[in-house]
């Protein structure tokens, strides 16, 4: 049984953490307790059964880990769970020019994250108490979605995003400590309702039943993971589409007021944005470089986009 002056600790020491990480300019804090998701397992395993995961065979791989963040962190105890904000202040200016997911108009956000949350465990080791535990933000076989709800930041929506009241353009980033803390409520409720918005606007079809998709129909699946070819039967259904794919989240009501991110180095970068579709289609490797420089981008490479943006025009 724990103490008064424990429990007392553990309060104070868990909402100095959540305020550092709002000091820090994270959207969102919240915090689960570590265990193993025997709940996710059979939707895991069912998802994988119908191959909706195409060809990324490393969600075959580790499956005990993806459900189990202390194999993860040995000793682990606590997932404290960030959100960050990264929706743009501007748009792309030509509306013929091929779309670029609003994810990747500023720096990739696995070096943003990740620099955050180191921030936030030496925060923690320093002012708090010395912990052992691991940054991790859509990098290594967390369910990460799972953990945001367990940390009562959303619920997942039927384009299988995890979406709040402010919407939904937001990453997700873990901190695994096997340090003890005051665990939140799990998000319960499910605000979508009867709405089916982002089912029909999805030109592929690839959102099912279940708040499931299928990545083989997926247009950020076909435009970033896919290194081989993209099937012919989806010619003309990317609505122009080049790297990654906001539709579902475009339509979805609850984005209807997001707010620009105050994270600079999210801030769009103007050469992107006023790239004409002309300039778009006669890209070259060297102009890749200085455009996408730290860029999300970089993941397909050049020959990706090049790949998608030849996929775009024979449609």
């Amino acid at each position: 049984m724990n103490t008064d002056s424990e429990i007392e600790t553990r309060k104070k020491r868990t909402n100095a953490i959540k305020a550092e990480a709002l000091r820090l300019g994270f959207s969102a804090c919240g915090i689960a307790q570590a265990r193993y998701l025997s709940e996710e397992a059979h939707k895991l395993n069912e998802w994988l059964a119908d191959n909706f995961h195409a060809d990324m065979q490393y969600m075959t791989r580790n499956i005990e880990m993806r459900l189990d963040p202390r194999l993860l962190v040995p000793g682990a105890k606590s997932v404290i769970v960030v959100l960050q904000n990264y929706f743009p202040d501007k748009q792309q200016t030509d509306s013929k020019s091929p779309v670029l997911a609003k994810y990747a108009y500023g720096e990739d956000y696995h070096f943003v994250l990740k620099d955050k949350l180191n921030d936030l465990h030496q925060f923690i080791n320093n002012d708090i108490a010395p912990s052992n535990g691991r940054a991790f933000t859509d990098s290594a076989p967390i369910l990460e979605k799972k953990w945001a709800q367990l940390a009562g930041l959303g619920w997942q929506g039927k384009n299988s995003n995890l979406l709040t009241t402010k919407g939904s353009f937001f990453f997700i980033g873990e901190l695994i400590l096997d340090l003890e803390l005051n665990y939140d409520t799990p998000f319960s409720k499910n605000y979508c309702g009867t709405c089916t918005r982002c089912i029909e606007a999805c030109p592929t079809q690839a959102i099912t039943a279940n708040k499931t998709v299928d990545a083989r129909r997926c247009i950020s699946y076909q435009t970033i993971e896919n290194k081989g070819i993209i099937p012919s039967e989806l010619s003309g259904k990317f609505e122009n589409r080049v790297f990654g794919c906001d539709i579902c989240q475009d339509v979805c009501p609850y984005n209807k007021h997001a707010i620009a991110t105050s994270e600079s180095r999210f801030y769009p970068r103007d050469r992107l944005l006023t790239l004409t579709e002309k300039q778009w289609h006669a890209i070259d490797e060297t102009l890749f470089k200085q455009i996408f420089f730290k860029s999300a981008v970089n993941r397909t490479k050049y020959s990706g986009l090049r790949r998608n943006l030849d996929f775009l025009k024979s449609g």
